[in-house]
């Protein structure tokens, strides 16, 4: 029995070296924290903004909005995208550096990769959405391409990163739907998920 039970631990043992061996696992949760936090204020910047111009999130909201609106809602988001991927980057690097981890590796590289592809697509055509007026289709199609890339990406870190993947996907779905409430699923996804992801993370690897 007990040699039944050595054996079972060595194939675990050599199962966690090859998953190891092939995942970037050094992904913080804290990380999602901060980014999570990020897009909080930065959708209640937002939402001032559009209240205080009197703008309606809707159908509408492209034809509503002068080029210094826009030029205002693209600077925010820059913001938020910077603020989170700095923020990622800090504390993805601290975990590392703490678990005696190499922060950046092939297995770093395939994992941003696979996860910049669809997020750059996804770039582009909010882009697109913009140049043609359609700003009520943003917030879907980022949830969307976002969440379409932490899929891809899921298969080389923490597989908890797939059901986050599968909920902004959800919620950009749904979104599309119903456009008038893109900023609340927006804000829902970047913002309440990445909270709700990296604080389980967290506790789940890194406590």
């Amino acid at each position: 029995m007990n040699q039944q039970q050595d054996q079972l631990a060595t194939l675990h043992e050599i199962r966690n070296i090859m998953d190891r061996s092939s995942r970037f696992i050094s992904l913080s949760g804290l990380s999602g924290v901060a980014a999570g936090v990020s897009a909080l204020i930065g959708a209640a910047v937002v939402k001032w903004y559009l209240v205080e111009h009197n703008i309606n999130y809707s159908q509408t909201l492209g034809s509503d909005l002068t080029s210094n609106n826009l030029l205002f809602l693209v600077a925010v988001a820059a913001l938020v995208f910077i603020l989170a991927f700095c923020s990622a980057t800090y504390f993805t690097a601290r975990n590392a550096k703490k678990n005696s981890h190499r922060v950046w590796d092939s297995k770093t590289e395939r994992l941003l990769v696979n996860l910049f592809i669809p997020v750059a697509a996804g770039g582009i055509f909010c882009a697109i959405l913009i140049y043609h007026d359609l700003l009520y289709l943003v917030a879907p199609v980022m949830l969307l391409f976002y969440g379409c890339g932490l899929l891809n990406a899921s298969k080389y870190t923490l597989s908890d990163i797939r059901y986050l993947g599968l909920f902004e996907i959800i919620l950009g779905l749904a979104a599309s739907f119903f456009v008038g409430y893109g900023l609340i699923a927006w804000t829902l996804g970047f913002g309440v998920l990445h909270i709700v992801y990296g604080v389980l993370v967290y506790y789940k690897y890194e406590r």
